[in-house]
């Protein structure tokens, strides 16, 4: 089976959402699948192209012009995959439903290939929130009910059976274990407790929840130290205002650490002095409770215990999973040091009991639905 693997953006080493594409395309290919992976990309110079694997097939040059084709010309992927014929063509949603888009999955399967699209969080209209992003959305919602009837199935990681009137491909993110180091340092925790955050802070990460908790604990100024290290950017203004004033007020400059971005050794060196991660604890807030987050599953495959607040049923019963109530209260910081100090699994333990959610056996679900459809 020959596939293209089609995303509307380009890559960032430090992000996820880059690490995670190249999992999965990784994974259909381990799947015996001849994938090529299309992205979007600009040059130093400024120059946007769209490139299968290392091969320029669009040059769209610099300017505002650009700028434009880039969101309505889709000939040369058409083009391409007749060319090359593919059967199998796996779309990462860009929330950018649309005419163009429309006209991109009718001609693509008129070429004969199977044509699905992965909605990575589901419901997401709650995510936008300035002026510019809710036109986009609106846009959006004007098309996708018509894109969502063109495709072949709608991959998933909640529990929906039906989105925007398609029919859905369950299937769980997933873990690239070699790519995944497990954590080998095992720390002492009986005077002080290192929490971890790996995101790039979003309102729904709720990571202010677990501020506001240690606010809260340092009140009475414990003897037991509690440090939370955020590895990643607050993305924005709402993050900033709800995180960085409850640091400066309550005196917690020296407990609560801004890392920014960290990847590759660097982000595996801070692994190894954490004891505790940080899950999402305010899905809520985007109308979510069904998700099954890839933070969930790297911290598991690095070996690690960790909490959050939706419900995730590949973890939800799990002994070293600590959840929170999905709400807007403070997060119990003793509760959390209690659990830590009950905990008794290996790093090794974790890691295996995570074995069943590796990319390969996810993406050969996605595989199996479109060959039953075939």
């Amino acid at each position: 089976m020959k596939a293209l693997f089609l995303i509307f953006h380009g890559f960032n080493e430090a992000n996820g959402i880059s690490k995670k594409i190249h999992y999965q395309v990784k994974a259909l290919r381990e799947c015996n699948v001849d994938v090529r992976l299309c992205h979007y990309d600009v040059t130093p110079h400024g120059e946007r192209r769209w490139m299968v694997n290392d091969e320029v097939i669009a040059d769209f040059g610099t300017g505002l012009t650009a700028k434009v084709w880039k969101r309505v010309y889709y000939s040369p992927i058409i083009s391409y995959a007749r060319k090359e014929n593919i059967d199998f063509v796996y779309i990462r949603s860009y929330h950018n439903a649309s005419p163009f888009t429309l006209r991109l999955v009718k001609r693509l399967k008129r070429t004969g290939a199977k044509v699905v699209m992965e909605i990575p969080t589901y419901p997401y209209d709650q995510e936008y929130v300035t002026r510019a992003m809710k036109f986009n959305l609106a846009i959006d919602r004007c098309f996708r009910r018509q894109l969502a009837k063109l495709l072949d199935g709608i991959v998933t990681f909640s529990n929906e059976e039906e989105i925007f009137g398609g029919h859905t491909i369950r299937i769980s993110n997933g873990i690239d274990f070699e790519a995944i180091p497990m954590k080998r340092r095992q720390n002492d925790i009986s005077k002080e407790l290192h929490l971890i955050g790996v995101a790039e802070v979003h309102y729904w990460h709720g990571f202010d929840r677990l501020v506001r908790g240690m606010a809260e604990y340092y009140r009475n100024n414990p003897e037991y130290k509690v440090y939370f290290h955020i590895v990643g950017p607050l993305s924005g203004e709402r993050e900033r205002e709800s995180i960085l004033p409850v640091i400066r007020d309550h005196h917690l400059e020296q407990y609560i650490l801004l890392h920014g971005p960290m990847h590759g050794e660097e982000l595996d060196a801070q692994f190894e002095m954490a004891d505790f991660a940080i899950g999402s604890l305010g899905r809520h807030r985007s109308g979510i409770t069904y998700i099954k987050t890839l933070k969930n599953r790297e911290y598991a495959a690095r070996g690690f215990a960790f909490t959050y607040s939706e419900m995730d049923e590949d973890f939800d019963r799990m002994p070293y999973v600590w959840k929170v109530p999905p709400d807007e209260s403070p997060i119990d910081i003793q509760g959390l040091i209690d659990f830590c100090n009950a905990g008794d699994m290996t790093p090794e333990e974790i890691r295996e009991s995570a074995r069943p959610l590796s990319w390969k056996a996810q993406m050969q679900k996605v595989i199996d639905a479109i060959d039953f459809k075939i």
